[in-house]
């Protein structure tokens, strides 16, 4: 039986997310695009309102609210500012996460209070320069010496990279691939230059370099060889925030785009009269609300473990090419300007594109769902 409604916590969590994403974050999202970076008060103030820790067990210093709430949380952000919610998304859903899904109870609670309170920063380490929708043929790697491993290798695209604390690095052994954790100041750990984006411009993304760099062996997360599975776990739950954020940032495209029909005059009526304006709004709102269901009913599922990679893979698909059909729908009825700087629509149309890219691309996705139910449904 399946039930949306939300709790009086859960009403709560969303009221006290979407004022701070409303009045404070909205305000200041299009200087956060042109300096390419998320003020650190901002950051400070979403550490400070439970953000971080929202989807995570109390016990690590989280709020308990699980992937429903995270959900809640990334949706008001991602409808506010896309480079936030990327931000975000990076530190919980991948970069924190992988130490949730993987580590041991000691390591949790090494580092999990602290990224869960946000007095430090999470990223996630997998992408490489020939390893990108192919993940597993990373060359990454990692050798034991004593009690320590020591890394050497390259990371690609890494989102947080510039300025984050702890590091989840993925790298191949003589067992496979395996994670550890990395930090920030490592010797022999080096951080490459912000990369220049078309869009999510506040999220900083760059390079990582390591060059012989040794961790102890508590760093290592999880079991030599089984870090590629904790990738895909973690990725699961990536795509389901990922989901969220998208879904935001179509309800913001439908409200502006209502808003600026009702006012927008030509042949002297409002553009909201007319049949086709009417029909890209109509189309716009059956998006938001499939897309709001299959996003919920996901995290409801992982909330109860019965999530499994195939409807992570849909949330991930549908989320992202309805955010870019949404973004297209809405630059048709501001038509120029849209195009202008002068209006939110012009960031946003070029930070919705990004999320048919990461995470795993939108093709990747597809074949993720196609084997799936190619083994469900037996051979022919």
């Amino acid at each position: 039986m399946m039930d949306f409604v939300l709790t009086e916590e859960q009403e709560m969590l969303r009221d006290m997310i979407r004022d701070f994403a409303t009045n404070e974050l909205k305000p200041v999202a299009a200087k956060i695009d042109e300096d390419g970076r998320i003020p650190q008060e901002i950051i400070e103030k979403i550490g400070e309102i439970g953000v971080f820790g929202a989807a995570f067990p109390e016990e690590y210093g989280g709020s308990g609210f699980g992937e429903v709430g995270y959900c809640l949380v990334q949706e008001e952000m991602g409808a506010a500012c896309m480079s936030t919610a990327t931000m975000i998304g990076a530190h919980c859903s991948i970069g924190l996460n992988s130490i949730l899904i993987g580590g041991s109870e000691e390591m949790k609670l090494k580092y999990l209070p602290d990224l869960t309170s946000g007095k430090k920063i999470a990223a996630f380490a997998l992408t490489e320069p020939g390893a990108g929708s192919d993940a597993f043929n990373l060359i990454t790697k990692a050798e034991q010496d004593g009690d320590e491993w020591v890394i050497n290798g390259e990371k690609l695209w890494i989102t947080n990279g510039p300025f984050a604390d702890v590091f989840a690095v993925y790298a191949r052994t003589k067992r496979g691939i395996t994670a550890f954790v990395v930090e920030k100041g490592t010797p022999g750990f080096t951080v490459g230059a912000d990369e220049k984006k078309m869009g999510i411009k506040g999220s900083r993304t760059s390079s990582l370099t390591f060059d012989n760099v040794r961790v102890p062996k508590e760093n290592m997360i999880g079991r030599d060889g089984r870090g590629f599975l904790t990738a895909m776990k973690t990725l699961d739950a990536g795509r389901l925030g990922l989901g969220a954020a998208c879904l935001g940032a179509m309800k913001e495209f439908l409200r502006l785009s209502v808003a600026y029909a009702k006012e927008r005059k030509q042949f002297s009526q409002p553009i909201a009269n007319f049949q086709t304006i009417q029909n890209i709004i109509a189309e716009m709102a059956i998006m938001v609300y499939t897309t709001e269901s299959l996003v919920y009913r996901t995290a409801n599922d992982y909330d109860k473990e019965t999530m499994l990679s195939r409807q992570s893979a849909m949330v991930k698909w549908v989320a992202s090419e309805n955010l870019d059909k949404c973004a297209d729908m809405a630059m048709t009825i501001f038509a120029g300007m849209g195009y202008s700087k002068e209006m939110p629509i012009e960031r946003m149309y070029r930070d919705s594109r990004i999320n048919k890219i990461f995470e795993g691309t939108n093709e990747i996705q597809l074949g993720i769902i196609a084997r799936d139910n190619l083994k469900r449904h037996g051979t022919m």
